[in-house]
């Protein structure tokens, strides 16, 4: 008899545990809390438990107490709980409780057989031993919540709790754990969306055999009793669902995708985004994207108002879209324009018609300011002072050092850059602007944004000198901001783009950068879409929602010149377009002959001694002519046109000579 049972028990084959690993994909953010979960290929909701540490200890004591009393003590099969079933059928002729243990119901989980027999049973008590020996309890316990059902396409406490109660298991009511351990016993015909009375007289009959165990006061369960059951099913979590899709996209092979996303403020961003885009008309979008600046990770990104609004083409995500930046590449004009030495925030520039071949740019407003400081034409984001930067920096230069930085500039087709792609004329995303802008909260250098918590932080990249960095930060701090904002505590610039198609906002504190995009998906125009008007405001509003003051940005760094317009340098001044700078009697602008471009020089230095002077030696230039290594004066180089310079230290270097005229040259070097 025994060896037919063990040839039977044998012929069972091995525990199918592989199904145990198929469990829905769950997006989870920094800290460990639910996303966004995709349900399984078959439609199935079952999300993997971890019982010790993501559901409510009282639910365990009671789904213990009611199903399994000895789960730590026995070895699968409780013949205690056999024969008091069997006593209980036979002296009150119906099923008071069930002889099952919590393994033996997990065993049926895994072989589910719609016959209920003695031989079942025993397959049930043989899978159990076999579970009990490969599986700890605590693994037990897990699988069995991670696979109970719970109603239609339900499985595991966590998704029946979060589609009836609207929440994880971590931290239950009695009532509400009275219920959950009700409703596996008869999923179907106890379904909260179908039948919430007979849930109702579910859970109350739990709790009634709870106080005839003595496990539980009258008055408790009075109470609990009196709690509503839930009729409806809730939607599942769907926070940040553009980011979910493209991690789904990305990593394969598991079950948790980790993203460095903050779900608290993902939250507050998508409900600030969903209530302007409502106040602003049905076909507006927006965009918002939170990043931490020392690290580089999304904290949160809004892709659009409502992941399923159609008029607002809810599943693009816009903070990945191609569109034009409007003024907010103006910056990074500027600051390269600090970094060649031949502009200083407090420098004078014209904001004068002027003319660049068939070019002529016009400010926003169609006036004309005169002449301003180089700091109030970043601030009103005039575009002729700009424009006439970029003719002097170089549009190549600019492109190249912007991508150089991480960014991807999108030109129009067999076109190369031009000035105009200071007001726009380029294509770029929200996703780069942010992390352009948290390189000048950096002080010059990118970090390629990361979102997957499992990716390996990458290098930065230089963007330009922590001076000039520091200096275009200081300037946008003190830009304008909207209506009842607070000053100087947001470095920030807006843009538009050529009519009225996309609002930037992009601003930075010393802890995070913010930036948004507002505008029609489809690229139509939207009549009085200006970036300061509305992409302002929100982006004031999500540093608000981020609960935590802004934080200071960095002091400046050493070699920082900072003085009024009257202490500067005499070249430093006022700024001189190109077409001033050219000669009439035939004299030639400054041109650093000796160090060359890109080059490395070496310092010798030994025992400790200072390192010997670098020579450096110019032809052309009206004398006097003043020198700057890394836009600090050194004094004037004589009239030889040559002079002996004090390296700054090993690394990159930048000389800088200006004439009398204001006409400059500029080459970095390394020095080692």
């Amino acid at each position: 008899m025994f060896g037919a049972f063990a040839a039977w028990a044998i012929s069972l084959g091995p525990l199918p545990l592989a199904q145990t690993r198929q469990v829905s994909t769950t997006i989870v953010d920094r800290n460990g809390k639910l996303l966004r979960a995709y349900a399984m290929a078959d439609g199935r909701w079952r999300l993997r438990v971890d019982a010790r540490n993501s559901v409510d200890p009282g639910y365990l004591k009671l789904l213990l107490a009611y199903e399994d009393r000895r789960f730590r003590s026995h070895a699968g099969v409780d013949p205690l709980a056999l024969g008091r079933a069997a006593f209980q059928l036979l002296t009150r002729g119906h099923i008071v409780s069930g002889g099952s243990t919590i393994t033996m119901q997990l065993a049926r989980l895994l072989e589910p057989r719609r016959e209920r027999s003695v031989h079942a049973k025993l397959r049930q008590m043989v899978r159990a031993l076999e579970i009990e020996r490969q599986l700890t309890k605590d693994q037990i316990l897990d699988l069995y919540l991670t696979l109970a059902p719970y109603g239609g396409n339900l499985e595991g406490i966590r998704a029946a709790s979060i589609a009836y109660l609207g929440k994880e298991p971590k931290r239950l009511s009695l009532a509400e754990s009275a219920l959950l351990v009700a409703l596996p016993q008869s999923p179907e015909t106890r379904r909260l969306d179908r039948h919430p009375d007979a849930a109702r007289a579910a859970r109350n009959r739990v709790l009634d055999r709870m106080v005839e165990e003595h496990l539980l006061s009258q008055e408790d369960a009075a109470q609990a009793k009196a709690q509503p059951v839930p009729g409806l099913r809730k939607q599942m979590p769907i926070l940040a669902p553009h980011s979910a899709d493209a991690a789904m996209a990305t990593v394969k092979d598991t079950d948790v995708i980790r993203l460095t996303l903050d779900a608290s403020l993902q939250k507050v961003l998508e409900a600030l985004a969903r209530d302007r885009a409502q106040a602003l008309g049905p076909n507006i979008s927006v965009g918002i994207l939170a990043v931490d600046n020392a690290s580089g990770e999304v904290l949160a990104r809004v892709g659009s108002p409502d992941y399923f609004d159609d008029r607002r083409a809810g599943q693009v995500d816009m903070t990945r879209a191609v569109r034009s930046p409007g003024s907010t590449l103006k910056p990074f004009i500027y600051g390269l324009a600090f970094e060649d030495g031949f502009v200083h925030p407090e420098s004078l520039i014209d904001d004068r018609p002027i003319r660049f071949g068939s070019y002529a740019p016009e400010n926003f407003d169609m006036t004309f300011q005169g002449t301003v400081p180089v700091r109030k034409a970043l601030q009103l984001s005039l575009n002729v002072p700009a424009i006439a930067l970029l003719d002097r920096v170089g549009a190549s230069r600019l492109t190249s050092r912007l991508r150089q930085a991480g960014t991807n500039l999108v030109l129009p087709k067999d076109e190369a850059p031009g000035l105009a792609m200071g007001l726009g004329g380029v294509g770029v995303t929200l996703q780069d602007l942010v992390q352009l802008y948290c390189g000048l909260a950096r002080l010059g250098n990118t970090t390629p944004l990361r979102e997957i918590a499992s990716e390996d932080a990458r290098d930065s990249l230089r963007l330009m000198d922590q001076v000039a960095a520091w200096q275009v930060g200081n300037v946008l701090i003190g830009s304008p901001p909207p209506e009842n904002a607070p000053h100087n505590r947001i470095a920030f610039k807006t843009g538009t783009s050529y009519g009225y198609r996309d609002a930037w906002s992009i601003g930075f504190d010393g802890r995070m950068t913010i930036g948004v995009w507002v505008g029609r998906p489809d690229g139509a125009p939207v009549p009085g879409l200006v970036g300061r008007a509305v992409a302002a405001p929100i982006l004031f509003d999500a540093f608000a929602r981020t609960g935590k003051l802004p934080v200071a940005l960095p002091k400046p760094p050493k070699g920082t010149l900072v003085a009024s317009n009257g202490k500067l340098p005499l070249p430093l001044r006022r700024f001189r377009p190109v077409g001033e700078l050219v000669r009439t009697g035939g004299e030639q602008a400054p041109h650093i002959q000796f160090p060359l471009n890109g080059s490395r020089i070496e310092i010798a230095s030994s025992g400790g001694a200072q390192a010997s002077a670098m020579p450096v030696r110019v032809a052309g230039g009206v004398l006097p002519l003043t020198m700057l290594v890394n836009g600090v004066s050194v004094g004037e180089i004589d009239g030889r046109r040559q002079r002996l310079v004090d390296p700054p230290g090993p690394g990159f270097a930048r000389l800088t000579v200006i004439d009398a005229t204001g006409a400059a040259d500029t080459v970095v070097i390394r020095i080692q």
